[in-house]
């Protein structure tokens, strides 16, 4: 850890306070998941904020934000540290925020019911009337679908962590989701089948989101993934949750 002091402004604040803000939607298994009953926390991002926060030697506290208001949350410096889990790294969030390294590789996949495995192929396949295509609002999902689905029926609903099991009970054909996510669902529900795991439609990493301004942090926080990918751990960790590890 970086040493208090005039240039690390952020860590400063953190180690004042002794609890690192970690902002996360809690919604997307095996990334970020938070317990309806429990309230507790679990999941990749959220084991990779405990290893940011053991760094730091401050205690950890999660607070709950959503996919339509992630951007203005992370730029409230009232919130919350940085946001993680399922945060997908593009040019768009890096013009006005910061992203750390990916510690993840991702990318567009869809799940569907097994029966329906050797139909959808392509996105050709889904951009039709007939085919409901079901996603979670404010998020990269539904902007993907918008993109490159314009003919498809396009159901927008709430709650992401429901849409798997929505899609499994015949109420939508397919869910635009991430190659981090599909595998969870499908290890979980006999029902359903990610077809195209393996191809998926893009390529991408998923990072922890900040403000400007908090370069301190960030390098902290690229130290520590950088440990983990050099040590084991960041692999460990993809083999807890069953993903594809791509370092």
């Amino acid at each position: 850890m970086q040493k208090k002091g005039g240039d690390n402004p952020t860590l400063d604040r953190i180690q004042e306070r002794g609890t690192l803000l970690v902002g996360t939607t809690g919604d997307y298994r095996p990334l970020s998941y938070r317990e309806p009953e429990s309230g507790e926390y679990w999941g990749f991002g959220i084991d990779v904020a405990g290893e940011i926060a053991r760094e730091l030697n401050v205690s950890i506290s999660f607070v709950p934000t959503s996919w339509p208001t992630l951007s203005a949350d992370v730029r409230n410096p009232e919130l919350f540290d940085f946001a993680i889990g399922g945060i997908t790294i593009t040019e768009a969030r890096l013009e006005t925020m910061n992203m750390s390294e990916g510690y993840l590789c991702n990318g567009k996949t869809i799940l569907c019911r097994k029966g329906d495995a050797g139909t959808f192929r392509s996105l050709a396949d889904l951009n039709k009337p007939e085919v409901r295509v079901m996603v979670n609002p404010g998020g990269l999902n539904e902007k993907f679908a918008r993109e490159h689905l314009p003919k498809c029926h396009l159901i927008v609903y709430e709650k992401n962590e429901e849409i798997p099991g929505k899609v499994a009970a015949g109420e939508a054909d397919v869910m635009i989701t991430e190659i981090t996510e599909a595998p969870w669902y499908v290890q979980n529900d006999a029902r359903l089948s990610a077809p195209l795991l393996d191809s998926p439609f893009t390529n991408g990493q998923i990072g922890v989101l900040m403000r400007k301004g908090q370069d301190d942090l960030m390098k902290e926080i690229d130290s520590v993934i950088g440990r983990m990918k050099a040590d084991g751990s960041l692999k460990a960790l993809h083999e807890k949750y069953g993903l594809i590890y791509g370092y």
